[in-house]
């Protein structure tokens, strides 16, 4: 009988301890030492403890005192005082005699970066740009998070990430692109920069958005059941969005960034529909239209008996022309091997995609900062002219301008020349006597040579739809 009530008395001795380290309080991994807040935003700020106990706050940026309370599910979300940019700053988070310190905290301006390996390598792919930064790799005010690559079957509400300093140690296994976005707008600002790393090679972009979105619509179900398995990488829908974006919802956020489409090329009908569903869910899960910058897919050589990857770019600028509050940047310049699916030249990928980012955010005023996109034709007799988005001013090519074709009412395309008249593509051929459309780098390997006047390449388009 005594052995029995000391078992007892020990399994509510141990009952009560377990039950104390569930409810403690705690934060998720994120809200972390060295991290970066949103500036001069109300910046929302949560966590968990022992249901019905007041949370306190305090930090040096703001005088009165933050409360909120744990509701009945152990849950507490409140929003902290605006503040200008700069740190450190510490805050204090106190609640039944429990309290978590967070140091060397900065106040300025975050942003995330997703995708597939072409946003995700860096050094630890030996890319020469990042090599070439490590020695100096110092900047206190650029501060990074890299979120593990794992999946989950519905959506999670903590990483096992915290953010980290700059230095050599931690950027070699970073995004490339993340870290040059931030070092160049870093460097025009001078306001601390966050920047978060969530990307997983070869992977779709089903995976990165809601699953119920994808379930519930008839064309992007049919194209998602064609992604299939991979033992490098998750497929299933959602599986990403669950574990990699959903536990950072509603942390503050300047812009996101995206780099992907390699592996929705066999599927690029629906590629366009699954990008504004997918860019619209993170915006609606944030409860913020945010700025979503992308790049358009480089050229390289898939090999396919028509060019899906062209049909995939041209998808992607349906998008950039679609969607409110959406740029894209056109790389045609920028590889190196179109046998090898990852162009080595980050940083003026980075650059461009930063560049975007200062004139549509910050303000900056630059004209024509964005790559010209087909606007519209006109059959002037025996030639078509093209007129273009986003070009204020003239054209430029780099010799006699290539990859151009033209067609008649027979659909038969023959190479084509080009010249410059301003702001206008003229294009014609002695073969086509009756033009009726007209194609420019529309293949899957095209690096054509026309830009606008600040070296921006034209994007590869066509004027039909056969």
């Amino acid at each position: 009988m005594l052995k029995l009530k000391g078992f007892l008395i020990s399994c509510l001795l141990l009952a009560a301890s377990i039950n104390q380290v569930v409810a403690q309080l705690r934060l998720p991994n994120f809200f972390s030492n060295h991290m970066v807040l949103q500036r001069e935003t109300a910046i929302n700020f949560w966590g968990w403890g022992n249901a019905g106990n007041q949370v306190e706050i305090t930090a040096d940026w703001f005088k009165d005192t933050v409360r909120t309370k744990v509701d009945p599910n152990g849950k507490w979300i409140t929003t902290l005082p605006a503040g200008k940019a700069g740190g450190p700053h510490r805050i204090n988070i106190y609640m039944a005699g429990q309290k978590i310190t967070l140091d060397d905290v900065l106040l300025g301006d975050v942003f995330i970066c997703s995708g597939q390996s072409n946003m995700e390598w860096g050094g630890n792919q030996n890319l020469k740009e990042i090599m070439d930064e490590l020695p100096t790799a110092n900047n206190p005010n650029i501060r990074l998070l890299q979120v593990s690559k794992v999946g989950a079957k519905t959506p999670q509400e903590q990483l096992a990430n915290a953010w980290s300093t700059l230095s050599a140690e931690t950027l070699k296994p970073f995004s490339a692109i993340g870290y040059f976005i931030a070092k160049e707008i870093n460097k025009d600002q001078q306001v601390p920069i966050g920047v978060i790393n969530a990307s997983w090679g070869g992977t779709p972009a089903e995976v990165w958005t809601p699953e119920y979105l994808i379930l519930n619509d008839p064309l992007l179900l049919s194209y998602a059941q064609k992604q299939g398995f991979a033992e490098y990488r998750p497929y299933e829908n959602g599986t990403l969005y669950n574990s990699m974006i959903a536990p950072l919802k509603g942390y503050n956020l300047t812009a996101a960034y995206w780099y992907q489409g390699e592996s929705n090329v066999g599927t690029y009908p629906g590629y366009d529909k699954l990008m504004k569903t997918m860019i619209n869910s993170w915006r609606s899960a944030w409860n913020h239209d945010f700025p979503f910058y992308f790049v358009q897919i480089a050229p390289f050589a898939y090999n396919n008996q028509v060019p899906l990857a062209a049909f995939l770019r041209e998808q992607q600028v349906k998008t950039a022309l679609e969607l409110p509050k959406t740029g894209m940047v056109v790389i045609t310049d920028l590889v190196d091997n179109i046998k090898d699916i990852h162009p080595t030249l980050k940083k003026e990928v980075a650059r461009r995609l930063a560049e975007l980012t200062l004139v549509d955010v910050y303000k900056k005023p630059i004209q024509d900062y964005k790559s010209p996109v087909y606007k519209s034709q006109q059959i002037k007799g025996n030639s078509i002219e093209i007129s273009f988005h986003y070009l204020d001013g003239q054209l430029t090519a780099k010799g006699d301008i290539t990859d151009l074709q033209i067609a008649g009412a027979d659909q038969v395309f023959h190479p084509a020349k080009g010249t410059i008249k301003g702001n206008k593509l003229i294009i014609q051929s002695n073969e086509v006597k009756s033009p009726v459309a007209a194609r420019f780098g529309f293949t899957e390997i095209a690096m054509p040579n026309l830009f606008n006047s600040r070296g921006l390449p034209v994007s590869p388009f066509r004027t039909d739809n056969w």
